[in-house]
């Protein structure tokens, strides 16, 4: 399981006109599901993400959940792109939908288990995602 973790001010997800997933000051989490990945996979990577010591706090770097701030889960299989090759990507690591689906799930729920407020995307749909970085800080998480 990859993700693409960005502090942010402010982030959303639409799709058509519609704002389905927006938080203020948190995480945005971009999250892509590999063939071997399965349940423990998209628990460690909540657990990642929620505890990610990325914002500054008066005694050095604090988490979202030492902050409990919020985390915008969007799912992303554009993350197992293969770009090696030509300038074609290939999708084959990317798991597919049937099988991704619930494992995104399963990290916003885990999230939710441990207490974080979580807005998400539409998975499958074609969204529109903003967000104001702040830092910039952005990381590559892998399980």
């Amino acid at each position: 399981m990859r993700a693409v973790v960005s502090r942010v001010g402010t982030a959303a997800v639409t799709v058509g006109d519609v704002v389905v997933g927006e938080i203020g000051r948190g995480l945005l989490s971009l999250v892509g599901v590999g063939h071997g990945d399965d349940v423990p996979a998209a628990r460690a990577m909540a657990r990642k993400i929620h505890e990610l010591r990325i914002f500054p706090g008066p005694d050095g770097a604090v988490s979202a959940a030492d902050l409990q701030l919020p985390v915008l889960v969007v799912s992303q299989f554009t993350l197992y792109a293969d770009t090696r090759k030509g300038r074609r990507p290939s999708w084959q690591a990317a798991a597919p939908g049937e099988v991704a689906e619930p494992l995104v799930d399963e990290v916003v729920a885990e999230l939710r288990r441990r207490g974080a407020a979580v807005a998400t995307g539409a998975f499958g749909a074609s969204m529109r995602v903003s967000s104001v970085n702040e830092g910039p800080m952005t990381l590559l998480l892998e399980t």
